[in-house]
């Protein structure tokens, strides 16, 4: 039985609880919104065309203008002039947009102060990326020792670091269910079922009907593919690259065994054949 301590109130307080609440935390699995253009009527054009007005369930976007170019910054006494620099970012407008897609905005990367002040006044955080160290080739270092007259010559090699094993899952997968194979492939050897989550920093393979979402590249591999047995998702998406259930599967894929591929900025779908 729990010990009872007594406060100055009266109240009795467990002592196997430290208080109302806690703060971890916590890794999420986020969708990233990369912008490659600030004209808003273009880019509500490519959205309709390419992700459409709806498929998605609220989930967490970062909104990401770090690829955006900016105007320059005009000089002392002189007034900046917009007739043929680039466009500015409408991020309100960005927001709407989304939010109308049922997608959820919780942050901005790569903005300007600027920006991020209108950001915050919209609920969106920093997530500013921390630098990434670049990754050094290895090093071949020579240490040279002298002994009376002999020489050695010594080598140190640093090996590759071991490749990421491949998940495997062999259970059915429901509604609100999501798996993600952190840094190599994901296998899943039954069904998924519509809301449920497939996501891999490789490629995704589903020996089974694919019903749910599947996400391959989610970090920007672009050689990534996903397989699946009999291909019905609701969302596909490759390094970015999204297409939802509001554009139908072409007729030589749907229900049928096929892989996905990106080609360009674009998914390409391919019936297989066993």
């Amino acid at each position: 039985m729990a010990e009872i301590t007594r406060e100055s109130g009266g109240r009795g307080k467990s002592a196997a609880r430290a208080g109302s609440f806690e703060l971890k935390s916590r890794r999420l699995s986020l969708l990233g919104l990369v912008l490659h253009s600030a004209d808003m009527a273009e880019l509500a054009a490519d959205w309709a065309e390419r992700a459409g007005q709806g498929g998605f369930e609220h989930e967490p976007v970062v909104i990401d203008l770090s690829t955006l170019e900016r105007p320059a910054a005009a000089s002392e006494g002189q007034a900046a002039l917009a007739l043929d620099g680039p466009a500015p970012v409408d991020l309100r407008a960005i927001v709407d947009l989304l939010r109308a897609s049922q997608l959820q905005p919780v942050a901005v990367a790569g903005a300007t102060p600027q920006e991020l002040a209108l950001a915050h006044e919209l609920g969106l955080a920093d997530a500013a990326d921390e630098p990434v160290a670049a990754i050094a080739p290895a090093e071949v270092r020579e240490v040279v020792r002298e002994v009376v007259r002999e020489i050695t010559v010594e080598k140190i090699v640093e090996k590759p670091a071991a490749p990421a094993p491949t998940m495997v899952v062999d259970k059915p997968l429901r509604s609100g269910q999501r798996v993600y194979a952190k840094g190599g492939d994901l296998v899943v050897l039954a069904l998924v079922n519509h809301g449920a989550e497939v996501i891999a920093d490789g490629s995704v393979h589903v020996y089974a009907p694919l019903r749910g979402k599947a996400i391959a590249g989610a970090r920007g591999d672009s050689a990534a593919r996903i397989y699946a047995h009999s291909l019905e998702a609701e969302l596909l998406s490759i390094a970015g690259i999204y297409r939802t259930a509001e554009n139908p599967l072409p007729a030589d894929v749907a229900g049928k065994p096929a892989q996905v591929l990106l080609d360009g900025e674009k998914l390409l779908m391919q019936p297989l054949t066993f």
